[in-house]
């Protein structure tokens, strides 16, 4: 028989295996728990938006067409694929794109849009919730908003978010200082996009939203005017002040398959896309994601071939995973965590000289004088001689309104219309002043189209300085003496 001493001291570490098991390993609602040694590492729980009775939603939207701009659908169509591998299901994602790309008689694969030289199909299974003419900024406020009745055609779909869901929205198309282009007019203005997030914030109709903006000035949606304190982080692929670039275009390397004339996608994009698709999204954080993009997009060689990505908002969501908003592909557990991305040079092209350059791609593999290729030649001559006439325009008006000091920019002066306010300032204190200034000028001098919107900045300065619409309205039929009536001028969208 054991001594007194024996069993005292058998008994102590026999009580404290017992309660590390009550409290470990036993039954009940401690049955899940377990002891983990410190060199293992806890992931995320897979049911975690679940278990908070959320749901993830997404918008997507492509914001241009023309077979120039192929890179914007092929982006979105990109982005659809990489959500539903996470998980999200077809009926929280809502789809904005033309749709003229696929079918285009200029698309070499029928049917198909790669966003990678190398890339599979991104197309195919893509759902039609807003096409053609339903592409407008009035049916991307419904959708955001929940509000079936404003809508206008379309497949009827909706975020119809709760409190406790997730937001996901990309954007990628055109924009300039203060707008985001649409295919069918008028722009996404800054400020309606924020009213209209305020509106969703105040219905109480999410958790949490993140945004990935690719557009030109694409900062200047945000800067300035974006609240800290509606639960969403933005980035976007440039500053207030500079172009985004096209990506995976002829003669670059890598190159897209020979018979492709135009680009395949952005380079903020296809950024974001590719370190998603290379990562395990439940232990990548959303800030590690935006350090990997700024310094792919920036471009180590010179950032005349790249921009600034930035961040506005709620900073704090940064520290949360990747997959609470674009979810969890099952076949990339196996992928390495977040460890940095090479500073990979790409080429590129600014936005706005990307359907220039897929005419002239097109003009160039034609050889022989044909009637297609003079066609084309007549195309790129009327690019050029509408840019010519914006910014001529653009130049007599401020001489006009200004006079030859501060107007033109010539001699010693400095040109008014492109004065640049401080950091964190709005574009514009008035943005109804600037949507009238707009449709003054395209009335009497034709549509800005995806080159003009980078005078946006002009306008909020003739905003800025007093002008009223009445002068601006002498200014502009002076100016432009009526060619806003020019047939050619007056074609549907933004993509000429």
């Amino acid at each position: 028989m054991a001594s007194p001493a024996t069993s005292s001291s058998l008994f102590l570490p026999l009580l404290l295996l017992v309660a590390l098991f009550l409290a470990y390993g036993g039954g009940g609602a401690q049955a899940k728990r377990v002891i983990r040694m410190p060199t293992e590492r806890e992931e995320p729980d897979d049911d975690a938006v679940d278990r908070e009775g959320g749901t993830r939603w997404a918008v997507l939207v492509a914001g241009s067409n023309g077979f120039g701009n192929y890179r914007h659908q092929a982006d979105v169509c990109h982005a659809y694929q990489l959500l539903r591998k996470g998980g999200i299901k077809e009926e929280n994602i809502v789809v904005f794109m033309y749709d003229d790309i696929a079918s285009n008689v200029l698309n070499p694969r029928p049917g198909v849009l790669i966003n990678h030289p190398q890339g599979q199909d991104v197309y195919a299974g893509v759902p039609k919730d807003y096409t053609g003419k339903q592409v407008t900024a009035q049916n991307l406020y419904a959708v955001l908003l929940g509000n079936k009745s404003a809508l206008s055609g379309g497949s009827g779909k909706v975020l119809d978010s709760k409190p406790n869901d997730r937001i996901f929205l990309f954007y990628s198309d055109h924009g300039g200082p203060g707008v985001l282009g649409m295919p069918n007019s008028p722009f996404v203005y800054a400020m309606d996009l924020i009213q209209v997030l305020k509106k969703k914030h105040a219905a109480k109709g999410y958790k949490e939203m993140v945004m990935y903006i690719e557009a030109c000035e694409s900062g200047s949606i945000f800067e300035g005017i974006m609240p800290k304190d509606l639960n969403i982080y933005v980035t976007t692929a440039s500053n207030a002040q500079e172009s985004s670039f096209g990506t995976y275009c002829p003669g670059m390397q890598p190159s897209p398959p020979p018979e492709y004339m135009t680009c395949l996608g952005d380079l903020y994009s296809v950024a974001w896309m590719e370190d998603s698709e290379t990562h395990n999204l439940k232990r990548e954080t959303i800030d590690q994601q935006y350090q990997t993009v700024k310094k792919r997009t920036s471009n180590p060689i010179g950032l005349n071939e790249g921009s600034h990505v930035m961040e506005y908002g709620n900073s704090s969501i940064k520290a949360e995973k990747l997959y609470l908003y674009q979810g969890f592909d099952p076949a990339s557990v196996n992928l390495p965590p977040f460890n940095g991305h090479p500073q990979m040079r790409m080429q590129t092209i600014n936005q706005r000289d990307a359907d220039l350059f897929s005419l002239w791609q097109r003009y160039r593999k034609l050889g022989d004088e044909t009637t297609e290729k003079a066609q084309i030649l007549q195309e790129i001559r009327e690019t050029v001689a509408h840019r010519a006439h914006l910014d001529g325009s653009i130049r007599v008006i401020g001489f006009l309104l200004f006079g030859p000091e501060e107007g033109s920019g010539s001699g010693s002066g400095s040109n008014v219309l492109d004065d640049v306010r401080p950091s964190g300032s709005p574009l514009v204190d008035d943005w109804e002043c600037l949507k009238s200034m707009v449709r003054v000028f395209e009335t009497e001098c034709g549509q800005l189209t995806q080159y003009g919107m980078k005078h946006m900045r002009a306008f909020a300065n003739i905003c800025n300085r007093g002008v009223s619409e009445a002068w601006m309205r002498e200014a502009s039929m002076v100016a432009c003496n009526g060619r806003g009536r020019d047939p050619w001028r007056q074609g549907g969208g933004y993509s000429a």
